[in-house]
């Protein structure tokens, strides 16, 4: 800084100002000084200036894997929301697993302002034990029955709820599930939306219901077990899309058409969904969207800590209405999406 100082013909101070943006400084020994420190290949250093400031401008994320198009489209949207804060981000994964979820958040800890999380094994409890009670914390689709940190959910028990009237009211009368992890509490939410719904829709047609792990592999294994079940389903509802992408694939090696032979549905909407063949029916939910508004959520409990009481924020969903399903053609213009009433 010093250097800068004097190539800049300028104070210690002004540089300081015009480096880290406080203060007044005028703009021309703004430039000045910017161009000095261009010349002499300044940077400053950003663990000294987290002392002075106790901002790291760094943003942690534990997710609970970085596989698959839900997880990029959620990071997209966090990405965009913390650029517009200059903001970085902080990446981990606890692959799954209840000690890699504990040394993921420990490893974040000292190096961010604030936490996102995403994981099943973690709760108001976990947190407390682990994590300094003046850190911000957001969750993302985690249990806090404590009500300690603000959450966001998707709204999983209506929107599976309006999937599967949806197949029934496509005249569909067996509906099969392939469901998510039993430990993640979107796949609980979105299994009792099937059972309840098929329970009021359907009262006289059988429960169907393949677990799954929510990546294309295992709907792919469970597309393969209902082409060997005494009594196919005529459709099925899988609990993300990369499941019944899984599943499209296993039936149409099978040489079964889709709508025709069985119905299809997933759930999350995520970009390919539309491109395959057929494409899918499937619940929307604004992942990057989502991910944009959690990070912002972040960012004001940063600011403002003492003035903000932790929320609960349902994100809403809407029935996106494809080929795979087999619903009636429609009159041209009419929608093919439908907001999900809360049940």
């Amino acid at each position: 800084m010093k250097d800068v100082a004097r190539e800049a013909h300028v104070s210690m101070a002004s540089v300081s100002r015009a480096l880290n943006g406080t203060g007044v400084v005028t703009e021309a020994i703004r430039t000045r000084v910017l161009e000095a420190a261009a010349r002499l290949q300044y940077v400053p250093n950003s663990g000294a200036q987290s002392l002075m400031t106790r901002r790291t401008h760094t943003i942690g994320i534990v997710l609970p894997t970085l596989y698959g198009e839900f997880f990029s489209e959620l990071i997209r949207g966090i990405d965009v929301a913390a650029r517009a804060r200059g903001l970085h981000l902080l990446i981990s994964s606890t692959h799954c697993d209840a000690t890699e979820a504990g040394n993921a958040v420990q490893s974040l800890m000292g190096r961010v302002d604030g936490l996102l999380v995403m994981s099943p094994y973690v709760n108001g409890r976990f947190l407390q034990e682990r994590v300094r009670a003046t850190l911000p914390i957001v969750l993302i689709s985690t249990v806090d029955v404590d009500h300690q940190h603000t959450s966001f959910y998707v709204d999983n028990y209506s929107s599976a709820y309006a999937m599967v009237a949806h197949l029934a009211g496509c005249g569909h009368r067996t509906i099969a599930h392939i469901a998510g992890p039993e430990v993640n509490v979107d796949a609980q939410e979105r299994l009792r939306g099937y059972r309840v719904a098929l329970n009021r829709e359907l009262p006289k047609a059988p429960e169907y219901v393949i677990r799954g792990d929510f990546t294309e592999e295992s709907g792919y294994r469970a597309g393969r077990e209902l082409l060997v079940t005494a009594m196919r389903p005529d459709a099925v509802f899988a609990a993300n899309d990369m499941m019944a992408i899984g599943c499209l694939c296993a039936l149409t090696e099978a040489g079964l058409r889709v709508p025709q032979d069985i119905a299809l549905a997933g759930f999350d909407d995520i970009p390919t969904a539309r491109f395959v063949v057929p494409a899918l029916t499937t619940v929307r939910v604004r992942i990057s969207d989502m991910g944009g508004r959690a990070l912002d959520s972040l960012a004001t409990a940063i600011e403002n800590p003492a003035q903000l009481q932790p929320v609960t924020e349902t994100v809403p969903a809407e029935l996106i209405i494809r080929a795979s399903c087999g619903a009636p053609a429609r009159p041209a213009g009419s929608p093919r999406s439908a907001p999900v009433q809360r049940i």
